[in-house]
């Protein structure tokens, strides 16, 4: 009798139950939110479905003895276990130039080549990573961190997931989800900001149709793109040599089953690989202090200090445009790195002031231009705090 009993206690301690504390059970219902935000929402479905879920995986309760070191061995912070495993992508950096090539390879870069003035949007609205990592510095983050947390403010992913692998891998777990939270509430963020900054008679502004790119200009941009960004900033290789390889596979013609791969399958699976491993990063322990709250707050900031300068860019570039070549200032918001979904609110709020004033091909040019700023800053943070 005895036997059964040790053996039922020894079982009763291995299970969530007996190990769970309220900070599990907040972070299960954390990660229910990011489900329900993905499914019912259906804001950014791809990257919070497998977060949300990953929240709940690195949240369930485990075993472990301090005194012996005995546990399951199957968390993501143990070594050796399969999440730790696949979570070496994540600390490692090497999930974000794969996403980098599939981005390339799906991104039409015409808008860009077409008006490539437009670029300056896209440079401007990385002002908000530079504003965050100043606000942080401000707030006692050392530069290091404070350079990881503004990048938040590019609303990319995989950069922010990059960076701050190199620079603060402690506070890695909260940026990234912060970064993706961030760019699954791209709507909700941007469009008060918007309409707070810009006029009805700004809001009207009709812009001119994009002239038609060759095929040629296509093939050549990547290379040439690539070679002088990298050149200006060595330290950011990793993603802009894999989004413009990513791009070049795509234009060039003859490497469509290399594009379709990288574009496709590839990205879908390395999608899936980091967003539930960011989610399941986030442990109770590991990610729930107040430094986590406040790379939240800061994340914030760093995207409303984005959208404002690109869209009080474009209104100062309008000081100096004639009549007929004025910019709308509602495309300001796509300097971001968050494609498409920046574009299409641009899009929204201009289809809702004038429904037959669409924006989206002009909002894809500093939509995609954020990409590439967000490297470039990425980049610059990594070659002055690496």
């Amino acid at each position: 009798m005895d036997t059964i009993l040790d053996s039922l206690q020894q079982f009763w301690q291995f299970t969530g139950f007996a190990n769970c504390t309220w900070q599990h059970l907040a972070m299960i219902v954390i990660g229910l939110i990011f489900i329900t935000l993905g499914i019912v929402k259906k804001w950014e479905p791809l990257l919070l479905v497998p977060i949300g879920f990953g929240i709940i995986i690195g949240n369930i309760p485990l075993f472990f003895d301090p005194t012996t070191g005995m546990g399951l061995k199957i968390g993501i912070y143990e070594e050796g276990s399969v999440l730790n495993i696949l979570y070496h992508g994540v600390r490692n950096g090497w999930y974000p130039p794969l996403i980098f090539l599939g981005i390339g390879a799906m991104t039409d870069f015409s808008a860009l080549i077409s008006q490539p003035r437009l670029i300056l949007i896209g440079a401007a609205a990385q002002l908000g990573i530079f504003g965050a990592y100043l606000l942080s510095l401000a707030l006692g983050f050392a530069p290091n961190e404070a350079g990881a947390i503004g990048i938040i403010g590019g609303a990319d992913g995989p950069t922010a997931i990059f960076l701050s692998s190199k620079l603060a891998p402690d506070l890695m777990g909260a940026i990234a989800v912060s970064a993706y939270s961030y760019m699954a509430l791209v709507p909700v963020i941007q469009k008060p900001i918007m309409l707070l900054l810009t006029t009805k008679k700004e809001r009207l502004i009709r812009m001119n149709k994009p002239r038609v790119v060759s095929q040629r200009e296509k093939i050549i941009f990547p290379i040439v793109g690539f070679i002088c960004t990298a050149f200006i900033v060595p330290s950011g290789l990793p993603l802009l040599g894999m989004l413009f390889f990513g791009n070049l596979l795509k234009e060039s013609g003859v490497t469509k089953r290399l594009a379709a791969t990288a574009g496709g399958p590839l990205i879908d699976v390395v999608t899936t690989l980091i967003g539930l491993t960011v989610g399941a990063s986030t442990q109770a322990d590991v990610f729930l202090s107040g430094r986590s709250v406040l790379i939240f707050g800061l994340g914030l900031a760093s995207f409303v200090i984005a959208t404002t300068f690109g869209v009080s860019f474009v209104k100062f570039m309008n000081l100096f445009l004639p009549e007929g070549k004025k910019i709308n200032p509602l495309i300001g918001n796509a300097g971001v790195s968050a494609v498409p979904d920046a574009a299409r609110v641009s899009e929204g709020v201009g289809l809702e002031c004038d429904p037959s004033n669409h924006l989206l091909t002009h909002a894809m040019a500093p939509n995609v231009a954020g990409v590439i700023g967000s490297a470039v800053a990425a980049g610059i943070l990594l070659g002055f705090l690496g």
